[in-house]
């Protein structure tokens, strides 16, 4: 039998890997959905660029103690393993914290800008997190689809959204425009990997369990 040591360790070897990816990756998105504006600017202070504001999908508590950010992809096999990390850390501090959801998929993960799109869609109607939800959760079964766009539509469908209203959004400039700029917002704020966390408006490293997250927010909540 393989010990629980071990099997950490391979997670923990696995996420690097898949991390790393993401670093090679963002020059290649970066190609592939466009330049930043010519406001943005590249730093890596480990800061937040852009405070948290009404225009970012959050939930949690609406006078947080702490507040996490998160830079991420849909389709990201990081991502989806932090996703279960994520939802139990934002439903145990449900008072206390607040979480932000932004864009920043990644041009190897071919379905991963629709996805963004498709949950932007959703979130014009009141079901982003919903949609949120769905796609990392059945992650595995549209990543390598070549009719995502279909599978999100069944998604909508589901919730009972508008369809004509939803595929038109998911592709109008509006939608784009949203993606684009969450993608700039971390572009300036350094991000070069998915996901990436901002605990506080501070970059954190990517706790390796919920036992160690949990730590960090505890810190973050007894700190602030």
């Amino acid at each position: 039998m393989r010990s629980i040591m071990d099997t950490q360790k391979r997670t923990t070897i696995w996420i690097s890997a898949i991390l790393v990816l993401g670093v090679v990756a963002v020059a290649a998105w970066q190609a592939a959905a466009g330049s930043p504006s010519t406001k943005t600017t590249y730093s890596d202070t480990g800061i937040l660029s852009e405070p948290i504001s009404l225009n970012d999908w959050t939930k949690g508590s609406k006078t947080p103690k702490v507040t996490l950010v998160e830079y991420s992809d849909f389709q990201c096999p990081a991502c989806g393993y932090y996703f279960p990390l994520v939802e139990k850390i934002t439903t145990e501090y449900k008072g206390r914290l607040a979480f932000t959801y932004r864009h920043f998929p990644l041009a190897q993960h071919k379905n991963a800008l629709v996805a963004a799109y498709a949950a932007e869609a959703a979130g014009n109607q009141g079901k982003f997190w919903e949609m949120y939800q769905k796609l990392f959760e059945t992650q595995a079964d549209w990543s390598d689809s070549t009719n995502a766009p279909g599978i999100f539509e069944g998604y909508a469908q589901s919730f009972k959204l508008d369809m004509t209203r939803f595929k038109s959004d998911t592709s109008s400039q509006a939608t784009k425009d949203a993606v684009i700029h969450d993608r700039d917002t971390g572009l300036a704020t350094g991000v070069n990997s998915t996901p990436s966390f901002y605990l506080n408006g501070k970059k954190m490293q990517n706790p390796k369990s919920y036992e160690e997250f949990k730590a960090l927010i505890d810190y973050a909540i007894a700190h602030k």
